[in-house]
């Protein structure tokens, strides 16, 4: 069964050392380390200690995107990615997450699928890119990244699944995993909330099963193919506040909810030999 892991964002504005409590008593497998400002975000030694003291093991290294995050690991973006993926081999980590470029970053997006491949193959990982969406403006959807906010659109090898960003693009969570198959690598698991009174959506990162998504049917479809990555909780719990009780609550309902799904799923996993075997270990890079 894959391992069910908690992204550090889930209990934002708490910092690292609380976000590593509060995944050890949720009952996660392990943690996402989003890069951010932080510093202690940024320190392998930091992260080490933290994941040693509390028993989580670092499953990925989340690369610097939010916007208060602009300035860590630098200003360049290649540098940024660079970073990242050596924080992640030296943690131990085995995935690092990245957004497609935005589009106003010309540069980066024409390197950025050579250097996607670039950088996994001298910090032997994975890099694994994420989905977005387009942008509102004017009443018209434009395209606020390139080459494109679907990763299924880019030269890479393996892709990551978010939830509440597939909501926003107006696409299936599920249909979107039954179409990537095998380049499906990694899921941010949450839910989404429907368009509000004037049709706007919101990228609300929900507890899963409080949305409008197929968050069920998903994690079942990932236990019955035979899904091997890691499954990544990527909630919104900043309404919370300081209440780490109330943010502990829905961070364990999270966790019942994968365990739940997962564990159905893996009840119809077709046998091994009735179908062709899966490829062998992921690597990002051009489609062979």
């Amino acid at each position: 069964m894959a391992r069910i892991g908690m992204g550090t964002t889930s209990v934002l504005p708490r910092r690292l050392e609380p976000a590593f409590r509060l995944a050890r008593d949720a009952g996660f497998d392990g943690i996402e380390v989003m890069v951010t400002s932080d510093p202690a975000t940024q320190s392998a030694r930091t992260i080490g200690a933290l994941s040693s003291r509390f028993g989580m093991p670092v499953l990925s290294i989340h690369a610097p995107v939010l916007f208060f995050s602009a300035l860590a690991f630098g200003r360049d973006p290649r540098g940024k990615l660079d970073r990242a993926a050596r924080l992640a081999a030296e943690l131990g980590a085995t995935t690092v997450v990245a957004h497609p470029p935005w589009r106003w970053q010309g540069r980066w997006a024409v390197r950025f699928e050579a250097a996607v491949a670039e950088i996994a193959e001298r910090h032997q990982v994975v890099v694994a890119v994420e989905n977005m969406f387009p942008v509102a403006a004017g009443g018209r959807a434009r395209e606020a990244f390139a080459p494109h906010w679907n990763p299924a659109e880019l030269a890479v090898d393996r892709r990551v699944l978010d939830v509440s960003h597939a909501t926003m693009a107006g696409r299936s969570a599920l249909e979107l995993a039954e179409q990537w198959g095998e380049r499906l690598h990694h899921v941010h698991l949450c839910d989404a909330a429907a368009p509000d009174a004037g049709g706007r959506l919101h990228d609300a990162h929900l507890v899963p099963g409080r949305g409008g998504q197929p968050v069920a049917a998903l994690l079942r479809h990932l236990a019955a193919s035979g899904f091997t990555g890691d499954v990544v909780a990527e909630i919104n719990t900043r309404h919370c506040g300081r209440d780490d009780a109330a943010r502990l609550a829905e961070l364990r309902e999270t966790v019942a909810f994968a365990h739940e799904h997962l564990r159905r799923g893996a009840t119809r996993r077709t046998p091994p030999d009735a179908g062709p075997p899966r490829s062998g270990p992921p690597r990002s890079g051009p489609p062979r």
